[in-house]
């Protein structure tokens, strides 16, 4: 029996919102860094928060199924979104398709599952002969979080920290454990990378963006240059395909 309260995991913490303005840019970019390998086919969104990214997949798909442990997220995202979204009030441990998809979403999400390699076996098996999965995560090692680590912040790159863990966080991966996670689970990658390079935290780039301090341009050239820093990126990825045992 799942005794986790997705609700409350998914409100603001006292230290850290759950989401800030710069989380729904990064979803932007996000999508930027996908669009070489989207299908126009069918699209699944896995887990959707209030709704931000499940509003940028409804203008890009005809239809978008979304699968949502929180039933307070779902009524915010649904207030968000048209007709041509549907939601699934369920877990991924429990939710059983109607059909394959060509396109799975499960970004910022990874982290706070129990059994990530369990879950991803089964995403695994909702793929379309052709489908692919799109996987992104916060990453352990952003500069932001690295010097973090040697202000005293936070005791490792990857510790979970009090804040993350009441927000249902069960890990912090790099480019390798996400690697090693997705072997686990026999999903055959496409490719990886990272996505915005990153030298703060989310609070001080949105004071600092509001305070016109940055501008959006600065914001793209950090984009640019996550491409070729992926290891110091706020969010790292993986594009994977079904594997032999999927």
């Amino acid at each position: 029996m799942n005794s986790r309260d997705y609700d409350a995991e998914a409100k603001d913490h006292p230290e850290h919102l759950y989401a800030y303005d710069f989380d729904y840019l990064m979803h932007e970019y996000m999508l930027q860094t996908f669009a070489p390998f989207v299908s126009q086919g069918t699209a699944l969104e896995l887990g959707c928060f209030e709704g931000n990214f499940t509003k940028l997949l409804e203008s890009r798909f005809a239809t978008v199924d979304v699968v949502e442990a929180s039933a307070d997220c779902i009524a915010t995202a649904s207030a968000k979104t048209g007709s041509s979204v549907t939601f699934r009030h369920a877990t991924f441990e429990t939710f059983e398709p109607t059909q394959r998809y060509d396109n799975i979403f499960l970004i910022h999400t990874l982290e706070h599952l129990d059994q990530p390699a369990e879950i991803l076996r089964r995403i695994g098996g909702w793929l379309s002969e052709r489908g692919r999965l799109f996987v992104a995560v916060p990453n352990a090692r952003a500069a932001s979080r690295q010097i973090a680590v040697n202000m005293g912040l936070i005791e490792h790159a990857a510790a979970v920290t009090a804040a993350e863990a009441a927000q249902g966080h069960r890990i912090t991966y790099s480019l390798d454990t996400l690697g090693t996670e997705l072997r686990r689970a026999h999903l055959q990658p496409v490719t990886h990378g990272g996505v915005f390079f990153k030298g703060l935290a989310n609070f001080q780039i949105d004071a600092a963006f509001k305070a016109n301090i940055i501008s959006k341009s600065y914001m793209d050239a950090c984009f640019e240059l996550g491409r070729v820093y992926p290891d110091l990126c706020s969010s790292i990825y993986a594009v994977c395909e079904r594997g032999t045992h999927n």
